[in-house]
């Protein structure tokens, strides 16, 4: 028989940080003063995804709206709220990740494509480009996409196919792009888009495309195993203005890898923050399960999960933080520690949330139920910014790196 205790088990985030990691040099008192401000906030705005209806686009944008109503976005326009910037840092951004995906998951997945796709205008935009868009940005009153991804390009960004050629004073977009992240309810797209002044890399120009701007539809939306907003573009003689180009012409690459590195890291805090979901609702489990004249908790095997459990979660939420403090020192090696951050967390996490449906037995594949959720939700992670296979390509590049750089012991400076 199917025990009922797992499906729709209320959450509060009160417990979803570690406060001695909070606790940290790493840390400055605003960073715990944030994380304990935006648990609060998801544990009072639970009303915007704990709906009847979870369509993925009209949860998203309500989340969206509610986000940039409440200040939470204020960071995307820096120049309105010069006193809410530092709550773009990269701590900042991997705790808010934490606390809103172990509150659910289209609560983290809308805070983080809208500011990974807000990211690009905001270091590289022009002064124009950051005057007619951050401010609705930050106010949620606009969606923006980041559209890399294409069905043959993979992982590899080199092989963008979508053509930008010029025309006139502006370019035409022909091609499609695969997997795009509020796709169908986006404003206006960040597209990576080839215009061919040289090969591979060196060829690739981001553009800010109106998402109204004649040429570009949804070409179809994408039913996920854990419901987003997912959505394939079609560019078809799409024209615009040169001065939608972001950045400097053939500058597209660094940018999408500039922003990839920097957003891999909260990836691994959002793992993390899936991980303690599925961990504090185990142990609630393994507590109050009767079993063999005891708990469920006393079995010597359930333990050993569990002490499983505290070491995996601590070691991401190290590697986590030790990637965002990293960044937000400056350090030019933080991509991979960003990289090493969010191949572990997610990874760990795969394996938690696995084990806790695994500790309530039948009822953890109960459809609805915490663990079920949580078992469908995870697995996209270890995909989003970068495989992990890319992650450990990332890292060893940076091995060889590290060791092309290094003396030998016992050289001598000249």
């Amino acid at each position: 028989m199917i025990d009922p205790v797992a499906v729709a088990t209320p959450v509060t985030t009160g417990s979803c940080f570690d406060e001695a990691i909070l606790g940290l040099p790493f840390y400055e008192p605003r960073h715990m003063a944030l994380a304990h401000r935006i648990s609060e906030w998801c544990d009072t705005r639970g009303d915007l995804w704990t709906t009847s209806e979870r369509d993925p686009e009209r949860t998203g944008l309500g989340i969206i709206r509610a986000l940039g109503e409440d200040g939470w976005l204020a960071f995307l326009d820096p120049a309105a709220t010069p006193g809410q910037a530092m709550e773009g840092d990269a701590r900042s951004l991997c705790l808010m990740r934490e606390a809103l995906a172990y509150a659910d998951d289209l609560a983290d997945y809308a805070f983080s494509i809208q500011a990974l796709s807000a990211t690009p205008i905001l270091r590289y935009g022009s002064e124009g480009q950051r005057r007619r868009y951050l401010p609705g940005l930050a106010s949620g009153e606009i969606v923006s996409s980041f559209a890399i991804s294409e069905e043959e390009a993979g992982s590899d960004v080199a092989a963008i196919g979508l053509r930008a050629e010029r025309a006139g004073d502006g370019y035409v977009l022909n091609g499609h792009k695969a997997w795009i992240a509020n796709g169908g309810i986006a404003d206006v797209h960040c597209v990576i888009a080839r215009t061919g002044e040289a090969p591979g890399a060196l060829g690739l120009t981001a553009f800010l495309v109106p998402a109204t701007a004649p040429g570009v539809r949804v070409r179809e939306r994408i039913a996920a195993i854990a419901p987003r907003s997912f959505a394939h573009l079609a560019f078809e003689d799409c024209y615009v203005p040169a001065d939608s180009v972001l950045g400097r012409p053939c500058g597209g690459f660094v940018i999408a890898m500039d922003v990839l590195a920097r957003f891999r890291m909260t990836v691994g805090a959002a793992a993390i923050g899936f991980a303690r979901r599925a961990s504090d609702a185990a142990l609630a489990r393994a507590r109050s399960r009767p079993m063999n004249g005891g708990r469920l908790l006393d079995l010597p095997t359930v333990k050993e999960t569990f002490a499983g459990f505290e070491v995996k979660l601590n070691a991401a939420a190290l590697l986590v933080t030790r990637a965002a403090w990293e960044l937000d020192q400056g350090n030019r090696s933080f991509g991979k520690h960003s990289s090493i951050a969010k191949l572990y967390a997610t990874e760990a996490a795969q394996e938690i949330v696995d084990d806790a449906v695994q500790i309530f037995g039948a009822a953890g594949l109960v459809a609805g139920s915490v663990t079920e959720r949580l078992y469908r939700q995870i697995r996209s992670l270890r995909i989003y910014e970068g495989t992990s296979e890319i992650q450990k390509t990332i890292i060893a590049g940076a091995l060889d790196l590290r060791r092309a750089n290094r003396r030998p012991m016992g050289s001598r400076r000249s």
